[in-house]
């Protein structure tokens, strides 16, 4: 798989809320950052997207992509939102792909409580 389709089966398992396939992009070295420091492995993973897809941005939130692009094994997307508790005016993730997983993902967004 190309990055392109790694990036748009793990943005469509996100707004479908779909943990397992979330976490079908992952390895067990995976490393995501966030503001809060780095998620690592599957089962940190697993939690930290559960909290995501159930608390923050349910499936039915409200998603707009504003960029996405891709150079090689890099993707970035920069995105906005909705859900029914939080807004969120920006957003952007950076992901290193190789052999079809995420190894690296970026997350950073403006997170307005409603």
């Amino acid at each position: 798989m190309s990055t392109e389709s790694v990036l748009g089966h793990h943005l469509g398992a996100i707004m479908a809320g779909d943990v397992d396939a979330i976490l079908e992009d992952f390895t067990e070295d995976s490393v995501l950052f966030t503001p809060d420091g780095p998620v690592r492995g599957l089962d940190a993973l697993r939690e930290m997207f559960t909290g995501l897809v159930t608390e923050l941005l349910p499936p039915g939130s409200d998603l707009k992509l504003i960029d996405q692009s891709i150079e090689g094994e890099v993707g970035y997307v920069a995105w906005s939102g909705s859900s029914e508790k939080y807004d969120f005016p920006i957003g952007t993730d950076t992901f290193v792909v190789k052999n079809d997983k995420i190894v690296v993902q970026t997350f950073a967004a403006k997170i307005d409580p409603k």
